[in-house]
């Protein structure tokens, strides 16, 4: 049976373009857009005479490779049509207005697209360019093209595993139970499908154009690709990648970038791929026990009596002690455990496999078992040596690590996060009760998303009694599949007890999205639904009057799930709106040492099962458990994309106790320690490798819970332009500075995403417990704790340390500590001031000479966290205990009492000082303001007087003369206070103005 096969084709709508620059000579300009993609080159009509021109053209392009769409590049350019112009042409270059790029990983589905407006760029740094152009870019899969069978597929399932039962459940240990607390594929080249006759660009727009038909061989020799090597645990190995940043291209060899599993040590694995059996004597279950050296590890039991059992498991012994034989042996598991038979191999003849070598094919063993004559059948397994690179290695069952089901290594992905904007606008033919003559009628409009819920404030009544307005905007959080729905309620709040007008009922799935400010989403009406309310016995009648609102999603933000100072990913929700990535992060979790035991098993022995959480951008990953070992060694290795170098990874240690869960119950994981690694701290192309200390404040003090190896790199080719170009790029999207969401009601919105996340996360398998999502995304960083305030106050006193240094400095110069410092000091001041144009020059290199000398002084590596810093060395027990109470506390009054009393005092120091800093404005306001008439007075005599003698006298013997005064010997000093000074002191402010 053949069939047609899917071509994929990309679509560019060509809307409008706007402000674009005049280049005929009279003021206006006829463009028209020509689009290349893959060597198809089009182009849309021209429109003449028109800045704001609008075409409303659809272009179609093949897609002749659709698994590396993503690593196209889309080249848009406008120009100006000379022969348009008043005087036609007879030169055949057209005028350039600017031009887009735009890369794959930015095309949506159809269904999912949405005008942007893109700005236009230059071609050269000398191009005078302005204006944006609007566009839709759309992908599609199309059967319709016949002459090619297509291919079948085959899809295998992947191998259920099974988890024995732990014999024994272990107790936590103290330190656990304190650390407990609760926290708020390769590139194939094809040929090239051509567009269709009618498609085809007729005529040039430029000098040189290339044809429309050309093949995807000779595409990739001239333009570079990027070639990824999948590797076994889910990450990537960028080997080659491209980005543009402000109109330049940029490239990079294939060796800036290593391959897979460079960063950790190989760790050398038995790996055995156990598939079925056949002509076994009848049994009710038979398992399968593999044994080599102090190794043991058991199959799952099949449930299979035809004598045909199915297995399909992986297992990986470890090889760090190496044993000669591998035994192989299949036992029923039915009473008595009979001895099915078994197979011995010889591991010096077993094959070692490397990458990327294909899986090693199975086959068929004879089950052998000595003298028993009713030992009968065949084993089907396969057997290699392979290290942790191994593809079968992240879905085998691990002998570090025998509770299979919570202890593999996994990747997970965050949900996609949209905020959700419901604009309140007004009610009409509401049903609201009579009430008392000159009371107000309070009706609020609430809003509910799931544990989401908002409300509007009191509603302006217009003439008409049942017409009510608000203008007013709520926001909530909503994750992809968009599934929800938002409940809307329309109470009347006049009464003590709130009375139910209306509802409406709105699927979120149905809410138009916006990527872009300029684009108008219409007010909407919704019918009220009154039945079942408690108002005025009107709970039969359905219609309740109705509600305008404007819904939409916003796909222009950034939904902020981790804090700003430490966030890990900046890109706005629309993929059309992401930029290149500008390189990749590497990491590599390579062991742990000294360990504290989390938990005690039987005869009082301590043990930890520690395994690693990595966070950045939208990719979480969990390396495998490794059971009973206070020194693990994981020796995983892990990409990323990099969409911004001022970005933070986050590496966490957790203790596993899910894999003792038992009948559904929940046993939340421990947290042993993170750290945190700032990507732009990281040389380009260079690995670190170094330890860092693994910390946990708990209720009782700081505690070391011993220390994790990593290595890390960030393997980027940008230039020195290009990233300086990128640091002047806003951090936020767009629509975070023309559309500003408020400090209160964003946290709001980061707890909110904070808990979709945490329930995302908890429904896979392994799960990610809400507990290690919590700690990594610091849900907790903004509640009240003394310890980060003294460590934000110590944090103010060293910023301004160098102005302390800097006033100390000078003190001494005035009063002639060293005397050959204050002569120099005075010829200096000389210098700068009969040639003041030195003065900026002198102060840039001296800037320059202060950041050359700290060059030596420069940090070796990335910084891990810092205990003393953070003020936890010295906390006190008390305030510690109060910063782990949650809201509302629930310690004792006499406690909380002694609390508000101790924040009462702290708050009354802050409160005087934010009052001294007030009075000292004031008192340069009442310089003028005649608050103190003889002040006043004086001041502005005085100021009389120094604007005639500075008429009079040179600047720059004035100049000489104040600079020589303060820096006068001390024998010609006053030791009271300056009479500047004593006068400032006297000016009055509005502190004796407060009740």
């Amino acid at each position: 049976m053949t069939s047609s096969p899917t071509v994929r084709k990309l679509v560019v709508e060509v809307v409008d373009a706007r402000d674009l620059v005049p280049k005929d000579g009279q003021g206006t300009s006829s463009p028209y857009v020509v689009i290349d993609f893959a060597g198809q080159r089009k182009r849309t009509h021209t429109r003449a005479r028109d800045l704001n021109p609008q075409w409303h053209e659809r272009l179609e392009f093949i897609v002749s490779d659709p698994s590396s769409m993503e690593l196209e590049e889309l080249n848009i350019e406008i120009y100006n049509d000379k022969s348009f112009g008043p005087v036609a042409s007879t030169t055949r270059r057209n005028n350039f207005l600017g031009r887009v790029r735009i890369y794959g990983s930015q095309f949506a589905r159809r269904g999912e697209e949405g005008l942007i407006y893109f700005p236009l760029e230059k071609r050269s740094f000398l191009s005078w360019i302005r204006g944006e152009i609007g566009l839709k870019i759309y992908y599609f899969d199309d059967d319709k093209i016949p002459g090619e069978p297509k291919k079948p597929e085959s899809v295998s399932a992947p191998p259920v595993s099974a988890a024995p039962e732990p014999t024994e459940i272990p107790a936590p240990t103290e330190a656990a139970i304190e650390s407990q607390a609760p926290l708020p594929i390769p590139v194939i080249d094809v040929e090239e499908i051509p567009p269709p006759a009618e498609q085809r660009l007729s005529s040039a727009p430029d000098d040189t154009q290339p044809p429309s038909e050309v093949k995807k061989a000779q595409n990739s020799a001239s333009s570079d690709r990027v070639r990824v090597t999948r590797r076994p645990n889910g990450g990537a190995d960028y080997t080659h990648f491209t980005r543009v940043l402000s109109g330049r291209f940029i490239s990079s060899s294939d060796s800036l970038v290593p391959s897979a599993y460079d960063l950790v040590e190989p760790m050398q694995y038995l790996f055995v791929r156990l598939v079925r059996a056949r002509g076994l004597r009848q049994c009710e279950s038979p398992y399968v026990k593999i044994r080599s050296g102090s190794h043991s590890m058991r199959s799952k039991a099949a449930r299979e009596t035809s004598g045909n059992p199915e297995w399909n498991q992986v297992f990986a012994l470890s090889q760090s002690k190496p044993d000669p034989t591998l035994e192989i042996s299949v036992w029923d598991s039915g009473p008595g455990e009979g001895f099915l038979g078994g197979v011995c191999f010889d591991l010096s003849d077993v094959p070692i496999r490397e990458q990327p070598d294909g899986p090693l094919a199975p086959q068929w063993y004879h089950l052998e078992g000595g003298e028993d004559p009713h030992i009968t059948g065949d084993i089907m397994v396969s057997v290699w040596l392979g290290t942790q690179a191994d593809d079968a290695f992240p879905e085998s069952c691990n002998s570090d690590a025998p509770y299979i089901t919570y202890t593999r290594s996994k990747v997970y992905q965050s949900p996609k996060l949209w905020y959700l904007r419901a604009s309140v606008i007004e009610a009409q033919d509401l049903r609201v009760p009579q009430t008392p003559l000159g009371s107000l009628v309070d009706l609020r409009v609430k809003i509910q998303l799931g544990f989401q819920s908002a409300r509007t404030r009191r509603s302006i009544s217009n003439c008409n009694t049942s017409t009510f307005s608000w203008l007013e905007d709520l926001m909530f959080v909503v994750s992809e599949p968009l599934d929800d729905q938002l409940i809307v309620l329309v109470e009347d709040r006049s009464a003590k007890d709130p009375v139910l007008l209306g509802h409406a009922v709105i699927p979120v799935a149905t809410i138009d999205q916006r990527l872009d400010e300029r684009h108008l989403v219409p007010f909407r009406w919704f019918n009220l639904d009154c039945s079942g309310s408690n108002g005025h016995g009107q709970g039969g009648v359905a219609y309740g009057g109705r509600i305008q609102l404007r819904l939409l999603l916003e796909g222009g933000y950034h939904v902020l799930d981790e804090a700003a100072h430490v966030c890990s990913d900046f890109r706005p929700t629309a993929k059309q709106l992401w930029r290149p990535p500008v390189g990749a992060l590497e990491l590599g979790i390579l062991s742990a040492r000294g360990l504290q035991p989390m938990k005690t098993k039987s005869g009082g022995k301590g043990s930890t099962d520690a395994y690693c959480v990595a966070k950045y951008g939208k990719k979480w990953t969990r390396t495998r458990t490794i059971t009973d070992s206070f020194d693990p060694r994981w020796n995983e290795q892990y990409t990323w994309k990099v969409y911004d170098p001022c970005t933070v990874l986050t590496i966490g240690v957790f203790d596993n106790w899910r894999m003792f869960a038992e009948g559904g119950e929940d046993r939340p994981d421990y947290r042993i320690g993170k750290i945190r690694i700032r990507v732009s701290t990281l040389e380009s192309n260079r690995v670190y490798t170094q330890s860092y200390p693994l910390m946990v404040l708990l209720r009782s003090g700081l505690k070391n819970m011993g220390e994790i190896k990593i290595a890390v790199r960030f393997a980027s080719s940008a230039l020195l332009p290009d990233t300086c170009a990128l640091y002047a790029t806003p951090m936020l999207p767009r629509m975070h500075y023309l559309r500003p969401i408020g400090v209160a009601q964003q946290e709001a919105l980061r707890g909110a995403a904070i808990r979709i996340v945490a329930a995302w996360l908890a429904r896979a398998e392994p799960p990610l417990g809400p507990e290690v999502v919590c700690y990594m995304l610091d849900a907790d960083s903004h509640s009240w704790s003394l310890r980060r305030s003294k460590a934000n106050w110590y944090r103010i006193l060293g910023i301004i340390a160098w102005a302390v240094g800097l006033a100390r400095w000078l003190d001494d110069v005035r009063r002639w500590r060293n005397p050959v410092t204050t002569v120099l000091v005075h010829l200096l001041y000389l210098v700068l001031v009969w040639y003041p144009e030195l003065v900026a020059p002198t102060a840039s290199l001296y800037l320059f000479l202060i950041g050359a000398w700290y060059y030596r002084f420069r940090p070796r590596g990335p910084a891990g966290m810092d205990a003393r810093l953070s003020q936890a060395e010295g906390a006190e027990g008390d305030e510690l205990d109060e910063e782990f109470d949650g809201m509302p506390s629930g310690k004792t009054t006499e406690v909380v009492r002694a609390r508000y009393d101790r924040l009462r005092m702290l708050a009354a120091r802050v409160q005087s000082v934010i009052g001294d800093l007030a009075a000292q404005g004031e008192r340069v306001q009442a310089l003028v303001s005649w608050r103190d008439p003889r002040a006043t007075r004086v001041f502005i005599v005085v100021c009389l007087v120094v604007s005639l003698v500075l008429y009079v006298l040179p600047p720059k013997m004035v100049s000489v003369a104040l600079g020589f005064y303060f820096l006068r010997h001390p024998m010609f000093r006053d030791p009271m206070p300056p009479t500047v000074l004593n006068f400032f002191r006297r000016l009055p402010s509005l502190s004796d103005r407060l009740l």
